[in-house]
């Protein structure tokens, strides 16, 4: 199996319940956009989209809030397809 093949397998429940604590945030408006993806898209999430989040909740929370609000698109290290992907998922 290649390794992009492992990027479109479910995420298993002990990864998305860490993915879950991992996705706290300070700012409540960042956690209410997260908790609606979490509610919308948590059952089909895939390993890809756990590894593209992950990148996400490095930023700090005021530039998570700007890439959430469409105040800015993100930088050309995090503009991988997955993250630009989730993004989306996560602006609805």
């Amino acid at each position: 199996m290649q390794a992009t093949d492992n990027l479109d397998q479910p995420l298993g429940a002990p990864a998305l319940s860490k993915l879950k604590w991992r996705c706290r945030r300070g700012l409540l408006e960042n956690d209410l956009f997260i908790a609606r993806f979490f509610e919308r898209h948590e059952s089909r999430l895939t390993v890809g989209q756990a590894q593209a989040m992950e990148a996400l909740m490095d930023l700090s929370d005021h530039d998570l809030l700007d890439l959430l609000l469409k105040r800015k698109e993100p930088e050309p290290a995090l503009a991988e397809p997955g993250v630009v992907d989730l993004l989306r998922l996560l602006r609805v």
